[in-house]
């Protein structure tokens, strides 16, 4: 698609920072499994916490083409980074402004779109993770509020996030029906962290097993409504793969570039290996494959824009670009041979940060269903 100037304006101006300020980190923060809380205020003082969040609540107002654009530049720079921001606007922001009261609003949009508050989105459990209906922690009615309990997995930014929006059942006869949202706040007594998540890829933003005993939560933690978690859960997802598909591009991208460049310099039996047949071939692959899963994202997010329903376009974008991103840095790999296989080049931290974008926010198989249903 072509873009506009103000689309172009920001995609470049995240470019420069990620290029900038975050290649030249990534490693660091992946060593030190961390990031300074001073980089998320920085990213909130650009506005990508809460990119299409209206300018009247504090945020960038953009278009979600934009933020798709931006998540592709970061995911260039850090894909952990990506990750983070990707969760911070599509689910955390997006889902207190379409479900939260003006009350939650005031409360935490500034902090989460400052980068003050990190959020965590805690609905996945040991036994219920695509099967979300499955859940069993349970919230129930008290005479003050709620009483929390239950255990949650593979949650990312349990460990760092001030905020986390928690899936509980309410009613365990009403199924679907009888799950509600609630708004969590991590200093809350009795949430913890059980464990801290040793993973292939994407170091620097934790993933952790969490712990709700007897947490005490007012009503109005209440996010959404009761017996609604399940409809917020869900209407969040659609983003939320738009965004891991945009982070897919930002990662094939910079693995494509080192690729290219390191054909272009490097020679053998005489000629740079660019010049070679099977190398220029599996680049032009690699380069092809990449910008069919681009279309496919951009699109999703067009259609966003234009407030048109696509689910079976946001699960499409996220197939194709969660597989090709495995094969253009497998072959980028490939093209820079035993040194690609080195830490140096980064193209061994790309291709572990990758590998999970064909799982969360539903994996490869759930994303056929969907559109297998869909046909």
């Amino acid at each position: 698609m072509i873009l506009t100037n103000e689309q172009e304006m920001i995609r470049d101006m995240v470019r420069d920072f990620a290029q900038g300020e975050l290649r030249p980190k990534a490693a660091q923060f992946e060593a030190d499994q961390s990031y300074p809380p001073s980089l998320f205020e920085q990213l909130g003082s650009l506005g990508l916490m809460g990119m299409t969040a209206p300018e009247t609540y504090g945020g960038a107002g953009s278009d979600f083409v934009s933020y798709v654009l931006a998540l592709i530049e970061l995911a260039a720079g850090d894909g952990a980074l990506s990750t983070i921001v990707s969760i911070q606007n599509s689910i955390m922001v997006g889902g207190v402004l379409k479900d939260g009261t003006e009350a939650q609003k005031a409360r935490w949009l500034g902090p989460l779109m400052r980068g003050e508050a990190i959020g965590a989105f805690a609905l996945t459990e040991a036994d219920a993770g695509t099967d979300a209906a499955a859940i069993r922690t349970r919230a129930e009615k008290t005479e003050s509020g709620w009483r929390l309990n239950g255990a949650k997995q593979f949650i990312t930014s349990g460990r760092i996030a001030k905020l986390a929006m928690v899936i509980a059942v309410t009613d365990p006869a009403a199924g679907k029906n009888g799950m509600t949202a609630f708004l969590v706040p991590t200093d809350t007594e009795g949430y913890s962290v059980d464990k801290v998540e040793h993973k292939l890829g994407q170091a620097a933003s934790d993933t952790c097993a969490l712990r709700f005993d007897d947490v005490m939560l007012p009503d109005d933690a209440v996010l959404g409504g009761v017996g609604r978690g399940y409809r917020t859960a869900l209407s969040n997802l659609e983003t939320g793969r738009i965004g891991i598909a945009a982070q897919c591009i930002g990662m094939a991208q910079a693995a494509l570039d080192i690729a290219i460049a390191y054909a272009k310099e490097r020679t053998s039996f005489g000629q740079k290996i660019i010049e070679h047949q099977a190398v220029g071939f599996r680049l032009a692959d690699m380069a092809t494959r990449l910008e069919a899963a681009r279309h496919l994202v951009l699109h999703a997010a067009a259609l966003k824009d234009a407030g048109r329903p696509c689910l079976t376009e946001a699960c499409m974008a996220k197939l194709a670009a969660s597989e090709a991103v495995e094969k253009i840095c497998s072959g980028a790999i490939q093209t820079l041979g035993g040194y690609g296989y080195l830490e140096d080049y980064g193209l061994a931290k790309l291709y572990r940060d990758q590998r999970v974008c064909q799982i969360y926010e539903g994996t490869s198989d759930v994303q056929r269903m969907i559109i297998g249903r869909a046909l």
